[in-house]
Order: C-alpha cells, then sequence, then structure tokens
C-alpha cells in the first residue's frame, strides 16, 4: 500500500514475534487471552498515519500474549533493532511493577513501518497500573525522572480541569535517539465538548481551535457532548522544546458516533479530503484488512486522531483486526450534523 514490498518479510517477522504463541492461532480458534487492544478482544490494530509532509506511515499496535514478562519481546529484538531503552528503564518500576496489574494492560507496543526505513518502536505504559488515584503521582514522577517535571501542572491546568472526568491514560515513550524522539503523555475526557479539546490544545503553540471543532464536526456530527466513549488528548514532549510539548493530538473514537462503517468511511473521506490527503490510500488499507460490507458493522474504523503542532501535523485513521467479532451496527441512528 505504501511501498513495503522488499521489507515485507522482515516486518512480517517482527509483528509475528510481537504477537509470541497468540501469533500462531486460528483465528476459529477461541482467544486465550482477552485484550483490552481491540474491542473484539484482539491484541492487534492498525493504524494509517498521513503527514502533511506527503508521508505516510502504517502502524501496528499490539500486544505480547503469554509471555513471562511484559517485556520479553522488547529484549529480544532490542539489539537487532538498536532500540534505546534508557528511559523505559528510568520509569520501569513505576509503571511495570511486581505487583499484580490494574486497569486494561500493561505494556503495549506500537511497530512503526516507513517505507525504506527501519522499524521503529514505541511503547505505550499505563498510569493506572496501580490504581486509578495513583495516576496522577506516576506521571508526575515519571515527568520528573525523564527531566520534564515542569510539564505536569500545565498538563493538569489545561487538560484535567474537570475532576474524575478527565484522567491520565497513556505514557508512551518512542524507543530510538532520533532528535525527535517522544514522550507522549494521553489524557481521557468523558462526556467532553469540542470546548474541553480546544482548551488542552492551548497548551501547544500551532494549534487551531477552528480546526479541532471543524475536525470533531464532520467526524462526531456535533460539537458534544461526547458521551459515549471519550474524547482523547495526547501531548508529545521532544528533544529541545523543554518542558512544553512540541504537539496535540486529538483523538474521536467515531465508532461511537456513527451508525456504521459505511458512514464512518464517508466522514473520513470528507477529512483527508479538507486536508488533501490521498483517500484511496485509506481505502486500500480498509480492503486490505476486511472484505465485509462497510454498512454490516460499525467500529472496524474505530478512532480518527487529528494531529497539530511545531514537529508534524496530519490525521491518522485507526482499524480493528475484527478477527474475533464484527460489532453490529447501532440499531437507532447516531444523531448529529452529518448523520
Amino acid at each position: 500500500m505504501v511501498g513495503f514490498d522488499d521489507a515485507r518479510g522482515r516486518h512480517l517477522d517482527l509483528l509475528r514475534g510481537l504477537l509470541g504463541r497468540h501469533g500462531d492461532k486460528s483465528i476459529s480458534e477461541r482467544p486465550s487471552f482477552l485484550s483490552n487492544v481491540a474491542d473484539d478482544t484482539s491484541p492487534i490494530e492498525f493504524s494509517v498515519a498521513f503527514d502533511a509532509t506527503g508521508e505516510c506511515v502504517v502502524r501496528v499496535l499490539g500486544e505480547t500474549v503469554g509471555a513471562g514478562s511484559p517485556r520479553e519481546f522488547l529484549d529480544r529484538v532490542a539489539g537487532e533493532y538498536g532500540l534505546v531503552t534508557d528511559r523505559l528503564d528510568a520509569v520501569a518500576d513505576l509503571f511495570l511493577p511486581h505487583e499484580e496489574r490494574q486497569g486494561p494492560f500493561t505494556l503495549w507496543y506500537s511497530l512503526i513501518f516507513r517505507p525504506g526505513r527501519e522499524p521503529k518502536i514505541k511503547v505505550y505504559l499505563n498510569p493506572q497500573i496501580s490504581g486509578p488515584t495513583m495516576a496522577d503521582s506516576l506521571v508526575s514522577e515519571g515527568l520528573r525522572r525523564l527531566n520534564i517535571a515542569g510539564a505536569f501542572d500545565p498538563m493538569i491546568e489545561h487538560a484535567l480541569g474537570r475532576g474524575e472526568r478527565d484522567n491520565f491514560s497513556f505514557f508512551a515513550l518512542d524507543l530510538d535517539d532520533d532528535p525527535l524522539s517522544r514522550v507522549k503523555v494521553y489524557v481521557s475526557h468523558d462526556a467532553a465538548d469540542s470546548a474541553d479539546a480546544e482548551r488542552a490544545a492551548e497548551l501547544v503553540a500551532g494549534t487551531d481551535p477552528l480546526l479541532i471543532r471543524e475536525f470533531l464536526a464532520v467526524l462526531g456530527g456535533r460539537k458534544g457532548p461526547f458521551d459515549g466513549r471519550p474524547l482523547v488528548s495526547s501531548y508529545s514532549f521532544v528533544e529541545g522544546s523543554g518542558e512544553r510539548p512540541a504537539n496535540y493530538s486529538v483523538y474521536l473514537p467515531i465508532r461511537s458516533y456513527v451508525p456504521d462503517d459505511d458512514v464512518a468511511r464517508a466522514r473520513v473521506h470528507a477529512v483527508l479530503a479538507q486536508y488533501g490527503f490521498d483517500r484511496t490510500r485509506m481505502d486500500k488499507a480498509l480492503a486490505a484488512v476486511s472484505r465485509r460490507p462497510l454498512h454490516d458493522g460499525v467500529g472496524l474504523i474505530s478512532h480518527v486522531a487529528l494531529r497539530m503542532g511545531e514537529f508534524g501535523s496530519g490525521i491518522t485513521v485507526y482499524l480493528s483486526s475484527e478477527a474475533y467479532r464484527v460489532m453490529p451496527p447501532h440499531k437507532r441512528p447516531v444523531l448529529g450534523l452529518f448523520s
């Protein structure tokens, strides 16, 4: 789809290594582990990132199933792919405790594939691993250990001002030494509206509240409240940006706000056209993941993100594998401007 023919075998080997023993199972077999990566409990989700530079990036989010340690996959491939784990090592005792986990996951991996380049790997850690009440403390201490302690209070002010409705949901790290290697912090916004996302984005230079408003209105069919699955904000910190985030993203779980994937596709097409991106690439990705009629289910297109800021802007479309189940269309129309 985006020029991986020469490296396809190596990329598939990396994906097989991530999935571990689970990757050898037939999808007709009942899963031995119910993952929270995707709605159908499969441990994999795909995404296609359209960048303002014209680059198109394929990413695979996954969880290793049946491993003795959450880091087993990472330790196995670190040398071959030149991974840099210093930042992960610095916060591992916070987010990878020996006690039994709490929350939906312990460690997720994102495999990032760009044509003509070595794959990159990103890890997602769970701020609520020791319980929801500890999330703020873990994020604060994690940022301190990574020398960006001053980022915590501004994030609280801009993105977590609604009490229990705003929560830290992911703490993510790029595992490379690129100058734009990121520390990312994600915040979930329950029952939020566009104004809440716009307020969160104000922390980052170069964001445009009008673009956020239009993005949510077109994809979600409303300005709010988004009282299905929550909106999510993320902040990216890179070397040289100091303690202020260099980029902001807002994620809409579109599957909660459309009756089926046919409507979701039409809305995503509209947003891609607005930003001048090639819509046929998304259609090729859809066809590669699933051959079912789009109106027969909802959730194949799971999330859509708008990225803005100093170090790159664009749109990312997330696709479920639907390996074990297709979620039925919503029985009632999802009311909104574009339903």
